[in-house]
Formats: structure tokens, C-alpha cells, sequence
């Protein structure tokens, strides 16, 4: 018997005339994370105790404090819910939570339904909030998901878990094989027979000038703001995924072709500093929360440089620490790199691509198979989620 056989036999057993849509608020009930928030952000990966958001990032960091841990776990997991991007996440062990901008949201117990089974049915929901204003009671709480019977929800609970095992079998082996790239680019740097100089000392810094999204157009200037770099760049671009109003160009700051864009502002020591190189035919208007490296290196080997363990156990001591981590181009200027001849800079350079298409590229390999899967994923909780509404 096929999954979606099985399905629809359920549902001609147990709602053939259809399902009734429940608003999210009326199966959900939500706490802020207040008495759970973290008081340091001296993390280090020896702690045993993840420090969360529910942002892409998820992980933060590990923490030593012992009180006020979500006590989340297998037998009582718990969604926790950002109120100003509407992001959330599944968690299923103990953690403490790094904003207050957060909802956790628990089953309500009066509800007839399987968390897992909102999880998935609120991933269903396309909202994009527009103004940065919390969202959950006034706004999401109140969209409606299918709720049928508990003994459909739990089948389409258990094709869709399938689905996510076999998605996380897949990004679990391109991790590893990710450390393994990690490993051959430390020994690389660690290894060069080339002394380390300080960037300030072999390029110049810029920073860029403030635009919004306000700003924002469909075509018009290349642009890319500092948030950019860690979402949708990874070691260089030739085109910006965004544009800015041309009329502002006399307001902006520009990086010429072959400059290094480096990210001034992160959610984590480790990760500030980010960058991109750019490689576009034209200059690139840049946020000013960035900054723009001219140098006579490659721009590749420099961000490649910039990944390496020699570099980031360098930056620690630079890092501004605050609600935001900063990195300023005085600190950034005092960070040192290898700088080999331009000849070892092109092989080295030409090294690392392969590793980083065979881990990045979305059209190869282990990338391909990953975003395969997840769209036949989407297409599958789609359609299992998809119910004739009932009549009443």
C-alpha cells in the first residue's frame, strides 16, 4: 500500500466530508522566555547547555549556566517562535534562549491535535512581515491550519519525519565531508611557508554608507548588505541578489571589481567578519556595516585566508561584544594572513574552488541530492496537507 493510499483511506474512514481549519492561537498556547534567557555570552563548545534562536543560525553557542534551562525534551518538545521574523524551530532538548523576541509555544491541552503535526502544517503558511513589530497575537496566531482527525495527523506526521530523516542523513555526510574541507584549508594556511602580515598593512579599508529596505528596487544599483554576506553569498559573487534606487548614488559608497566586502556587524564572535569577494563586471554599493578591502591580492585567496583557523584565533581579541558582535576595520587592519606569491595565491585559490563547488554548488553532488529531496519533501507536505474544508 502507498503512503498516500493509506492517506486517503483515513480519510474516508475518519472525515470523508472534509476538515475543519482551526486558527493557530486556539491549539497553541505560548510563553515568553523571560526566566530562560541567557546572562553571558562567554560560550565555548565545552559547555553543555545550547543557547538558541530561531533564526537560521539556530546554534549560537554553548553555555555553562546551570538555571533557568527549557527543560524541552523528546517526550515534551516545544516550538520556539521569533515575533519580529515569524522564524521558528522544532526543539526537542534542554536550552536556553538568547532574545526576548521570542514566543515558545507548547499544545494547549484542550487540543485535539500532535504538535509535530502544527510544526509541519505551519510551514505551510507563506507570511513575510512587513514592519518590525512582534507578529504573534496579532497576527499569526490567528492563521488556521486542516486539522483532522489525530489518527491522519499522525500518518502524515510519520511520512513527513521519513522525509526530514532522509534530508538529514544527506546534510549530515556533507558536514563531515565539510570538516574534512575545514581540515586540509587549516593545514594549508598553517603549513604555508609565507610570513603573515596584517591586512591594513597590504590593503586599504573602506566603510559603506547606510540604505534600507526602503530603498530597495527590482533593478537599479548593485547592492549588498552586510546581513547578505552570511544568507546569501558564499566565497565570491558577480551579481548582487539585490538593488538600491540609483537616484541615492551620490550618497553611497561604491567596491570596485576584485575588492573583498567583509561583514562588520554578526550575531557571533566567531561568525563577524564574513566576506565575500566581488567579482561583477561593475562597482557594488556596500552598507555601512561593511567594509570594502582593496588590496593587490586575490580576492578569492583572501576570503579563503579569512575562513582559516590561523585568522579566526586572531579576531577574538578585536571583537566588540554587545547584544551584536562588531568588528571594526581598525581591528580588521590588525588581523595577519599569509601572503604567498601571486602564483601560489592562483593554485591555492583553484584548490579550495573545487572543494567548495563539490560542498556549495547546488547543481552537483551532495548539494543537488539535498535540495532534491527537499523539494519533493515540500511537494508531499503540501499535498498531505491539503484538505476540502468542512461544510458546517
Amino acid at each position: 500500500m502507498t503512503q498516500s493510499t493509506r492517506i486517503q483511506e483515513l480519510i474516508q474512514q475518519h472525515c470523508p466530508d472534509g476538515v475543519k481549519r482551526v486558527p493557530l492561537g486556539d491549539l497553541l498556547e505560548y510563553e515568553q522566555p523571560g526566566k530562560y534567557l541567557v546572562a553571558s555570552t562567554n560560550y565555548d563548545e565545552s559547555f553543555r547547555t545550547p543557547v538558541l534562536t530561531a533564526g537560521k543560525t539556530f546554534v549560537l553557542g554553548y553555555t555553562d549556566e546551570e538555571h533557568g534551562v527549557y527543560s524541552a525534551s523528546p517526550d515534551s518538545p516545544v516550538l520556539i517562535f521569533d515575533d519580529f521574523t515569524t522564524a521558528f524551530r522544532w526543539v526537542d532538548f534542554p536550552f536556553k534562549a538568547k532574545s526576548s523576541a521570542m514566543k515558545l509555544l507548547t499544545l494547549k491541552p484542550s487540543a485535539s491535535a500532535s504538535l509535530r503535526y502544527v510544526f509541519y502544517a505551519m510551514r505551510t503558511i507563506h507570511y513575510a512581515p512587513q514592519d518590525h513589530s512582534r507578529h504573534w497575537i496579532g497576527t499569526y496566531s490567528k492563521f488556521t491550519i486542516p486539522l483532522p482527525p489525530l489518527q491522519v495527523q499522525e500518518e502524515i506526521v510519520r511520512i513527513l519525519d521519513t522525509f526530514t530523516e532522509l534530508e538529514a542523513e544527506l546534510e549530515a555526510e556533507l558536514e563531515a565531508r565539510d570538516s574534512q574541507y575545514a581540515w586540509y584549508r587549516d593545514s594549508m594556511f598553517a603549513s604555508m611557508d609565507a610570513p603573515s602580515v596584517p591586512l591594513g598593512a597590504i590593503g586599504a579599508f573602506t566603510r559603506g554608507r547606510r540604505f534600507t529596505k526602503k530603498d530597495e528596487v527590482e533593478s537599479g544599483l548593485p547592492s549588498i548588505h552586510y546581513g547578505e554576506i552570511y544568507t546569501e553569498y558564499g566565497v565570491w559573487a558577480s551579481q548582487t541578489v539585490k538593488f538600491v534606487r540609483p537616484e541615492l548614488a551620490h550618497q553611497l559608497r561604491f567596491a570596485n571589481p576584485g575588492d573583498v566586502i567583509f561583514a562588520g556587524v554578526g550575531e557571533t564572535v566567531e561568525g563577524v567578519g564574513k566576506a565575500v569577494a566581488w567579482l561583477g563586471d561593475e562597482k557594488v554599493a556596500f552598507h555601512d556595516d561593511s567594509f570594502a578591502f582593496a588590496s593587490d591580492l586575490n580576492p578569492k585567496y583572501v576570503v579563503y585566508a579569512t575562513q582559516s583557523s590561523l585568522f579566526q584565533s586572531q579576531k577574538s581579541k578585536y571583537v566588540a561584544r554587545g547584544k551584536v558582535k562588531r568588528l571594526s576595520s581598525r581591528g580588521l587592519a590588525e588581523l595577519g594572513i599569509p601572503v604567498p606569491s601571486r602564483a601560489d595565491q592562483e593554485r591555492i585559490v583553484e584548490f579550495l574552488d573545487q572543494f567548495d563547488g563539490l560542498l556549495n554548488n547546488l547543481a552537483i553532488g551532495l548539494p543537488a541530492e539535498i535540495v532534491a529531496r527537499r523539494q519533493q519533501y515540500e511537494f508531499y507536505r503540501d499535498q498531505l496537507l491539503s484538505f476540502e474544508e468542512l461544510r458546517v
